[in-house]
């Protein structure tokens, strides 16, 4: 299963049509202790772009955007009583939502493990 990322250092994993979405290594190495993390309703209906999930470090507060659009079918409740699991395994288990996917062409403009990579060593 190949791993995509978008430029705001989302990650998405796709599992027949349910994209797992989290945050990069990258992105919480940036924020530093997590604190609180706030996951959508199950149910709800994303559009690509929109606000996904909210994260609060020690550092910022910052949003997590769906990388793709669909409907979430399943969230992360152990960053509820355990926000530090995006720390501890950010492209594992520190997940914030499960996505139905609606168009699997939103995968298209999104950038391989090596482009990621790249375009992360350009930031420093």
């Amino acid at each position: 299963m190949s791993i995509k990322y978008t430029k705001d250092h989302e990650w998405v994993t796709v599992d027949g049509g349910v994209a797992t979405i989290g945050i990069s290594v990258y992105a919480q190495d940036q924020l530093g202790d997590v604190v609180f993390v706030e996951v959508p309703d199950v149910g709800r209906t994303l559009d690509k772009g929109d606000e996904l999930a909210v994260i609060e470090s020690v550092k910022a507060a910052s949003e997590v955007y769906a990388p793709v659009a669909g409907e979430v079918v399943e969230v992360n409740e152990d960053l509820e009583e355990t926000p530090s699991l995006v720390n501890e395994d950010a492209q594992g288990a520190g997940w914030f939502a499960k996505v139905k996917m609606a168009e699997t062409a939103d995968l298209d403009d999104l950038m391989d493990e090596a482009a990621y990579k790249e375009y992360t060593e350009g930031l420093s």
